[in-house]
């Protein structure tokens, strides 16, 4: 069903706000697009003025972009770890713009909305802790000979 994203009909006393035209086509939205986490599943969905919207119902892979180093790398998405959209939505691994995952380069939040953009950008917020490589020795000094 619809949603109609026109001007409410109550003033804010509470009173009714007599109607001078009836509802138009162009103020209707859409429902929303609950993308989860899983294998990749897009569909493609009409917009206003004949625009194709690319819709992520399912993405296992985000765009997670480094600020420190400004690179940005393909990272797999393990789970989600908060979502301020819903507290349910973590149980149910509902992604959304917002939502804190743990990808394998770190946790990162969703800077994208997967349902309108069809992909997830993500931002890191803190990198998995990596072992720490040992500096390569330096080769001994040869000794003089006197």
């Amino acid at each position: 069903m619809a949603k109609w994203q026109g001007r409410s009909l109550k003033k804010s006393s509470g009173g009714r706000i007599w109607a001078s035209r009836k509802k138009r086509k162009r103020e209707i939205g859409g429902e929303f697009v609950e993308t989860e986490l899983g294998p990749t599943k897009r569909v493609e969905r009409r917009a206003s003025g004949g625009e194709i919207k690319i819709s992520s119902l399912g993405a296992d892979v985000a765009n997670v972009v480094d600020l420190r180093t400004g690179q940005t790398k393909k990272s797999k998405i393990l789970t989600v770890l908060e979502n301020p959209a819903d507290p349910h939505f973590v149980r149910r691994n509902v992604l959304t713009k917002g939502a804190i995952i743990e990808t394998e380069l770190g946790r990162a939040r969703v800077t994208s909305r997967p349902g309108q953009s069809g992909g997830i950008d993500a931002v890191l917020l803190e990198t998995k802790p990596v072992e720490a490589e040992k500096p390569a020795e330096k080769p001994p000094v040869p000794e003089e000979k006197s």
